[in-house]
């Protein structure tokens, strides 16, 4: 490898060299010199690429065993760029492969990067724009979260392709949310952003959006107003929403909002108006599991306003709220869906009982609130393999006993001939009863489909021989009107998410300030002689993208690692596994260090060289009576 220069057989020693670094880690580092020289004079892009992706290989599988390594790290991610600066897109491709491999090890030598990486994203290729995509989640850091993600925003706004534009969105989300949503400073500014991305037609990310709603508003009670005021609005335009109907999968965001709404109803500005749009609109042309949820959350939603009526003796309010359910609610009883009816007339039949308590002066607001009281807390991690296995119970024993092999045999060879008759008896008939019609027939059917095509308004006829020239001239003629696409959808009520990114640029200027004037202050102290500790920490470094600036609002407080639990379990119970994600053995809970129950001796598997010399031995004595012998002999 040192002495070639035969460019191709550089390429295939190296290759092979690769695959045999995971095995023998001794080679790796003996190749490390020899590719970093290699790296530094070859001129070939096929060569260079092969070496970084050999040194990254080689890294990643001694990374423990050699510590000092980020010299070597550094000229790959330098040549890297060389790579993706490149016209050619292929180059340019293999480069943010290679980064993305890089990523995962060593995030702090990509990050540097950052700015190559947003141009990628303005790429024409496709494929290039998603590579870059997969580097952007370890770029991100509590100071640069907000522009990454307004910069996604646009591109999702200009792409063409719906699945580019799926792509997008699927890594905002993920970007925002790793790690229990550690770069996020300010959750309404996210609750903003995701209420903003409903606005995207035709994405089949709508249960995603909807299933961070809800996890945003359960985990971070600080945020649950700003969200309940935007699900409200959300749920007053439902149309907006609904497009396709059940076709468009961005309706499951409904789903969160009425969620919300129902759950958090005393955050409600006006509870009668999220009421009406619960049960009013066309609320029944959604999907059958919305539409139970929009009963049930209006439930919640009824007996607050009845509870508080009662309370403050309004027999109007009381009134308008049962007049309300009673409107609404026989058109649900109508779906076709069991579970929508059911929760139809049980909400129902509830209204008109506590119709008739209030009738006969009976007032029962406690016993309405009580209905849905508590509050739903997220479930822990290890909650389920926290629940206890129930006394009488084997998993490990068979439900219904499995039949033995010889009576399943003779079944199946019984039914093969017995089935193999019928199909045969039912194709005869099949052939004899086939019938075929006649020519007139045919001749009056095609007359008949003739005629209604032609009384058809909604099908599309031929055009005449004569007029093809008229009609290109009159086509030719139309006038067209250029559609401004980029102007978004305003929908009142709802906060921007430029609102946030705006006041975060202004806070962090002026932290980068009053740094600035702490440390003139400073200076200023040190030529004094009045030199003292300093009561802060200094600010990091570059690799951390300036996260001490940018530090968490203490009313925006996550639940990451409290949740519930079955009854008896603590969650420093030690059940840990160190087993890595990815490991097979993890995923089917299999103990690699507990063998079967039946093992053979571990005497006879085992290769001794005292045994080879004599096997005749075997054949008159036990193998470990030979073993502990020939020990004895060599200590006497």
């Amino acid at each position: 490898m040192t002495s070639s220069s035969n460019n191709w057989m550089l390429i295939k020693i190296i290759k092979l060299f690769g695959a045999l670094t995971p095995l023998e880690p001794r080679l790796g580092k003996k190749l490390i010199e020899p590719l970093t020289n290699l790296i530094h004079s070859t001129s070939a892009m096929s060569l260079l690429y092969e070496c970084i992706n050999t040194v990254i290989a080689v890294l990643i599988s001694i990374s423990s065993g050699m510590p000092n390594h980020s010299a070597s790290i550094q000229l790959c991610v330098q040549k890297l760029r060389i790579l993706i600066e490149d016209s050619d897109q292929n180059l340019k491709y293999l480069g943010l492969l290679a980064m993305c491999k890089i990523l995962k090890t060593h995030p702090k030598s990509v990050q540097a990067h950052k700015d190559l990486i947003l141009q990628c994203l303005d790429d024409k290729d496709e494929s290039i724009r998603l590579r870059a995509l997969d580097l952007l989640y370890g770029m991100v850091s509590k100071k640069n979260l907000m522009e990454i993600v307004k910069k996604l925003m646009v591109h999702m706004d200009l792409a063409e392709g719906t699945v580019y534009r799926d792509e997008l969105l699927s890594r905002i989300v993920y970007i925002c949310s790793q790690n229990n949503y550690q770069y996020i400073t300010n959750f309404e500014w996210y609750v903003s952003v995701l209420v903003e991305l409903t606005r995207i037609e035709g994405t089949k990310h709508g249960l995603t959006m909807a299933s961070q709603m809800l996890d945003v508003a359960i985990r971070v009670p600080a945020v649950r107003a700003f969200s309940v005021s935007q699900m409200a609005v959300l749920l007053d335009n439902t149309h907006l929403l609904l497009g396709n109907g059940q076709k468009n999968s961005i309706c499951e965001v409904l789903y969160a909002a009425a969620w919300i709404c129902g759950e958090f109803s005393d955050l409600l500005e006006d509870p009668r108006d999220s009421l009406e749009a619960l049960l009013g609109g066309r609320a029944t042309s959604l999907p059958p599991h919305i539409q139970s949820v929009y009963i049930h959350n209006a439930t919640k939603l009824w007996a607050r306003l009845v509870a508080k009526a009662q309370e403050e003796d309004k027999e109007q309010d009381f009134q308008d709220a049962c007049d309300l359910m009673a409107q609404h609610l026989p058109q649900f009883m109508q779906s076709a869906d069991l579970e929508v009816q059911e929760r139809a007339c049980c909400a129902l039949n509830l209204m008109r009982q506590v119709s008739k308590l209030h009738a006969r002066g009976e007032r029962m607001p406690q016993e309405l609130r009580v209905l849905f009281a508590g509050e739903l807390n997220p479930v822990a991690p290890k909650a389920q393999r926290k629940v206890p296995i129930p006394e009488g119970l084997d998993l490990d024993h068979w439900i219904n006993e499995p039949p033995s092999e010889s009576s399943s045999e003779e079944e199946n060879s019984a039914e093969m001939f017995i089935s193999s008759d019928k199909t045969a008896a039912g194709q005869t008939l099949a052939k004899e009863s086939k019938y075929e019609p006649t020519e007139d027939e045919l001749r009056h059917r095609r007359e008949a489909r003739r005629q209604e095509q032609a009384n058809n308004p909604h099908y599309l006829k031929a055009a005449k021989k004569g007029s093809n020239g008229l009609l290109q001239q009159v086509v030719d003629d139309i006038p067209v009107a250029h559609i401004d696409l980029s102007v978004p959808l305003h929908i009142p009520g709802l906060v921007s998410s430029d609102k946030y990114l705006n006041s975060s640029r202004a806070t962090f200027f002026d932290g980068d300030k009053d740094r600035e004037s702490k440390d003139d202050k400073r200076k200023r102290k040190k030529k004094r002689g009045h030199r003292k500790k300093a009561a802060l920490p200094s600010p990091s470094d570059s690799g951390e993208e300036g996260d001490a600036g940018a530090t968490e609002d203490v009313g925006h407080l996550v639940n990451r690692t409290l949740g519930e639990m079955p009854e008896g379990a603590h969650l420093s119970d030690d059940d840990g596994d160190s087993r890595s994600a990815d490991d097979p053995h993890r995923a089917l809970d299999i103990d690699l260090d507990e063998g079967p129950e039946s093992v053979p001796s571990t005497q006879r598997r085992h290769y001794s060289p005292i045994l080879a010399e004599e096997p005749h031995e075997l054949l008159e004595k036990g193998a470990q009576e030979v073993v502990r012998e020939k020990e004895s002999d060599k200590k006497a």
